[in-house]
């Protein structure tokens, strides 16, 4: 039982982070802009392979990001 809600959660996630490339990749933004997005969503996904509860808070904090406009160079 345990197994399959850790499956849900790893599905989850992986819609969430195909949901954040596609958001990143349909930006108005420079390239290094998008190019330093994309570096973080696969920073996101490797951590996701080793610590998906740690993974999952990056993610949430990358996307209040976005919804918040605070993803250009200097925002960090």
């Amino acid at each position: 039982m345990e197994r399959d809600g850790q499956l849900e959660l790893y599905a989850a996630v992986a819609t969430q982070l195909k949901d954040a490339h596609t958001r990143v990749r349909a930006l108005q933004v420079p390239e290094g802009v998008r190019m330093a997005l994309t570096r973080k969503l696969l920073v996101i996904t490797a951590a996701a392979k080793h610590d998906l509860a740690d993974a999952t808070r990056r993610l949430e904090r990358f996307t209040e990001d976005l919804d918040e406009g605070r993803f250009l160079e200097g925002d960090h």
